[in-house]
């Protein structure tokens, strides 16, 4: 099956698909390892990691393109990718969920505010007027019907969160979407359990909630009650970029005091995560073995009387 037929029999689970937020291959690396049904790309994440700036529309289409791309080829479950407002206007949105299923990923979810776009637990969000966000929704679903009728759109509605918006009007848009053509509803920024509790009945549809924790407004809720509710996704976008930031932080200091204890401590705990070698977990034994398969063996004395991590028995 595909990555989206995947991800749509998971779909139909009676449980909520849980996908914790990676920001860059590696992490989705780690995420695969410890083993998931599908995992999410964050927007903000990918946008800190590759250019250094916040989710404030730094980030161009084919930067997340490639993101996305490169950490689909790297997992072997779907990709949920962040695909803001379409980098624009409908004709936009046409050729970012093209790209989006030339990337092969599994689904990507689309957002209903201006460009710019920032993040959605943020100040200062505005969105477009519904009929024209309609309109994207339509032709992200065109789009998806021509080049892969598999491949999942998911609609996000920011209008609970911009100057006086209503969690009313932002059920009416996500269904408005879902009528358009979409196939899973996101209400951006619900504050607190009773308007996460509304999300998950009223939607007329599949819904995703967004746990972001204490980034945003959104409450911490226990998974079965989500589930309760009618939730069907439930996605942790900043958790491998608050992780890494933590920990990296956490050994840098520890590195300012003694480098090597520094180095001594991250060794230790790298080795207590039982993803093996450095070499292994990234992929050298793959790399080998397609040497010894494909290169001529006059290639391969290289070999010979070398050094290394046990990646070749010559």
């Amino acid at each position: 099956m595909s990555y989206g037929e995947t991800l749509r029999t998971r779909l139909e689970a009676s449980e909520p698909l849980v996908c914790p937020g990676v920001h860059d291959p590696l992490t989705a690396a780690v995420a695969d390892h410890v083993g998931f049904d599908a995992v999410y790309m964050t927007g903000y994440g990918t946008s800190l990691s590759k250019v250094g700036y916040p989710d404030a529309g730094f980030i161009t289409m084919p930067e997340m393109i490639e993101n996305a791309a490169n950490i689909q080829e790297r997992i072997g479950v779907p990709l949920i990718a962040d695909s803001d407002s379409g980098y624009g206007n409908v004709t936009n949105v046409v050729r970012t969920v093209r790209e989006y299923i030339r990337a092969g990923v599994g689904a990507i979810h689309l957002e209903d505010q201006t460009f710019p776009k920032r993040c959605g637990h943020t100040k200062g969000r505005q969105v477009v007027p519904r009929e024209e966000a309609v309109g994207k929704i339509r032709a992200a679903a065109d789009v998806r019907d021509e080049r892969d009728e598999s491949f999942v759109l998911i609609a996000r509605s920011d209008a609970r969160g911009t100057g006086g918006g209503s969690l009313d009007e932002a059920i009416d848009r996500v269904d408005a979407y879902l009528d358009a053509g979409a196939d899973v509803g996101f209400v951006e920024g619900p504050t607190d359990a009773d308007e996460v509790r509304r999300v998950g009945r009223e939607v007329d549809g599949p819904v995703l909630y967004n746990f972001v924790g204490d980034l945003g407004t959104s409450p911490y809720l226990p998974l079965d009650d989500l589930g309760a509710w009618g939730f069907d996704v439930v996605i942790f976008p900043v958790l491998s970029t608050l992780a890494t930031i933590a920990g990296v932080h956490a050994a840098m200091e520890t590195f300012a005091d003694d480098p090597a204890a520094a180095m001594r401590d991250v060794d230790e705990r790298f080795d207590a995560a039982g993803v093996g070698s450095l070499h292994e977990f990234s992929g050298f034994p793959e790399v080998v073995a397609w040497e010894e398969e494909y290169l001529p063996e006059t290639d391969q004395e290289k070999y010979d009387g070398s050094l290394g991590d046990d990646l070749t028995d010559k």
